[in-house]
């Protein structure tokens, strides 16, 4: 009778305790703690990011590859990461901007592609179907793409993987690159279950077009008038998928029932980061790209993506004077943008007329603010990886930058996220204001960003030395 007692109770505390952590993990989920998702071995080893990984190039014509390299096509090669062979696997330059810079220059630091399943169909690294390393173009601390991702991981938003990787060619040393998992189906796998829905990557022909798409506007029923979503779907879209997306997409202009369509949690998680880093290369710029769409059952959600120009080193569309340190320091959470572009980026747009959107961002802001940078956990992060870097950036043999310029943007990166956490709990708190307007009204009410020279972080004028 004892024993049974008993185990009623054990049992009834089971419960009680099950119950707890349901409790606790949907409250996690709220404050930014994402679900547990499963985790591939390569997770555990090229993206253990606790450690500079080893990855050796091996082509038979390095010289040709560099010669081709801005035609962006894949050619063979073999890699040895970590001391592993991987043979057969696809590599090629990629970038825009950067790559035609990187020509233009006379340069042949090109950030690169790794398909490992490009000639040999089914192969993968652990799971791993394609990954990117990243040169660090116009980022003299090396730390920019890094430091985001990591901010966005906090938030709890899907992330790509990263870690840091001393590349050699043919045993010769080459220089340090960021290691980052390309959003393809491991990374689908990974975040979202094998039941993933469709991935995209819009992206415009020209920055001259109008690029609606790319801003997720809506302008008819008919898919072919979003080709710069659909043709650079990640997995073959079907006519269903199509037609669900634009419908999605209707649902986003009328800035109604918005819950039907929108991953409202997980998008204001990333707005808060993607606000506070200033990219202005990106959906709230001018070019309004570099993210990946998710879509799965009519609702969208964002995933981020490159991060080498944000900390306010764009300079394409961005006010004059565009190194003004305390104007982008203090830069406005609520309006981060002029208004002709907010209004038609209507994922943020029409989100943010939404008293209930709109309060939940600045909660989402508040807690990150408390739990990123009042906890110390950001100045640890930055030590922790200059400690890990630095003896690498010192023997780079193809830095953009020399070590003396590598310390000094470190610093300066440090001081501008820093000085901004400042200026966005000040703006929070009111005494700051968020918008463009009323900064504009109030412009000693910022934050003093007199010790940021933003150029320090890296620029195109480096590519001259």
């Amino acid at each position: 009778m004892l024993r049974a007692r008993g185990f009623e109770i054990a049992c009834v505390i089971a419960m009680v305790l099950a119950v707890a952590v349901a409790a606790a993990f949907a409250a996690g989920y709220t404050f930014g703690l994402s679900p547990a998702s499963a985790s591939p071995p390569y997770m555990s080893r090229l993206f253990d990011d606790g450690r500079v990984h080893e990855v050796d190039i091996r082509i038979d014509d390095w010289d040709a590859f560099i010669a081709a390299a801005p035609e962006e096509e894949y050619v063979e090669c073999d890699l040895v990461i970590d001391g592993e062979l991987i043979e057969s696997v696809g590599l090629r330059a990629k970038g825009n901007n950067s790559r035609r810079l990187v020509e233009e220059y006379g340069l042949s630091r090109y950030s690169l592609k790794v398909e490992v399943d490009h000639f040999s169909q089914g192969a993968s690294y652990y799971g791993l179907d394609k990954f990117s390393l990243d040169a660090a173009f116009q980022d003299n601390s090396y730390m920019k793409n890094h430091l985001a991702f990591d901010m966005m991981e906090h938030m709890g938003v899907p992330t790509p993987a990263s870690s840091y990787a001393w590349v050699t060619v043919n045993g010769e040393p080459w220089g340090l690159f960021l290691a980052i998992e390309e959003p393809e189906e491991a990374f689908a796998q990974r975040n979202f279950g094998p039941d993933y829905g469709q991935l995209y990557k819009p992206d415009y022909k020209s920055l001259e077009d109008e690029n609606h798409d790319v801003h997720l506007r809506y302008v008819g029923d008919d898919p072919a008038l979003y080709d710069n979503i659909f043709r650079t779907a990640k997995f073959d879209p079907d006519d269903a998928d199509r037609a669900r997306l634009v419908e999605s997409l209707r649902v986003l202009s009328t800035g109604e029932n918005l819950e039907n369509v929108v991953n409202i949690d997980e998008v204001l998680h990333y707005f808060v980061v993607q606000t506070f880093v200033v990219n202005m290369d990106s959906y709230l710029g001018r070019t309004g790209h570099n993210y990946f769409l998710y879509e799965e059952d009519g609702e969208l959600a964002m995933i981020p993506w490159d991060y080498n120009l944000a900390f306010a080193t764009y300079s394409l569309g961005m006010p004059d004077p565009i190194n003004d340190a305390e104007l982008y320091v203090n830069y406005p959470i609520d309006t981060p943008a002029e208004g002709e572009v907010m209004f038609n980026r209507p994922l943020y747009h029409n989100l943010m007329k939404y008293g209930e959107s709109f309060d939940a961002y600045h909660e989402l802001y508040a807690g990150f603010l408390s739990s990123y940078f009042d906890s110390g956990a950001f100045e640890a992060k930055v030590a922790e990886t200059f400690r890990m870097i630095a003896p690498y950036v010192e023997r780079d043999p193809t830095a953009f930058c020399s070590y003396e310029d590598f310390e000094l943007a470190v610093d300066t990166i440090e001081k501008f996220c820093l000085l901004r956490a400042e200026s966005v709990r000040g703006q929070l708190e009111g005494t700051i204001p968020s918008t463009i307007a009323g900064q504009a009204e109030h412009p000693d009410a910022r934050v003093d960003a007199s010790s940021v020279w933003i150029p320090d972080m890296g620029e195109i004028a480096d590519l001259e030395d």
